[in-house]
Formats: C-alpha cells, structure tokens, sequence
C-alpha cells in the first residue's frame, strides 16, 4: 500500500483528499500547513505528496523544494492550486486546479 502525505490548510480539502484516496487503497497521513508538512515528511517514508500550493507561512513550492533536496528527491509532488496561472516556475511533478474532480486527481496520480 502506498503512502501519501496531505498538506492543505483547508481542513475540508484534506478530509476530502484523505477520504478519496483511502477509498483508493492509499494509507494517508495530513498535515495542515507546510511546517507540519515538511516535519512529516522527514519523519516518515512517503510514495506520494499532495500540497496546496499557496499556504501561510511555507508554502507548497517551499515544501516540493524541500523534496527535491531531501534524500529522497524522486518522490513525485502534485501541487493543487487555486490560482495555476501564478506557478511560473514548475517545481511539481503535476498541478491540479481547484476544484478538481476525484478523476484528475486520480489521474495525476497514476502518472
């Protein structure tokens, strides 16, 4: 079973998020901002991140780039973002604009 990491400060999009993917046969963990985030991931083993974009604080670019030169820089990041058009440089593997159907996300996924 694969492993995702959740961050949104959304609380109801990382219900939805954690809910959907469950359903999917992935064992989700959340955090509801970068800092938890970013702390999580350097905790634990990870398949997947799925980060809202923009956040107080550190934001979801912050959080891929921490990936990127973690020691484990090839696990794939999907941004999701209200505001797409602001994402110049492309630090994620995928984006998904809000709102999104559960079919984009699950195919951003499978990639």
């Amino acid at each position: 079973m694969a492993h995702v990491l959740v961050i949104d400060d959304e609380e109801s999009i990382v219900k939805m998020l954690s809910l959907a993917l469950s359903r999917k046969g992935f064992h989700v963990d959340a955090a509801s901002n970068g800092e938890e985030g970013i702390a999580k991931y350097d905790n634990h083993r990870f398949d997947l991140v799925i980060t809202d974009v923009k956040m107080p604080g550190v934001s979801g670019k912050i959080v891929a780039r921490h990936v990127q030169n973690s020691n484990r820089p090839g696990t794939p990041v999907v941004g999701i973002s209200g505001t797409p058009w602001e994402l110049v440089d492309n630090e994620f593997d995928a984006v998904l604009t809000k709102p999104f159907s559960l079919s984009s996300l699950y195919g951003a996924i499978d990639h």
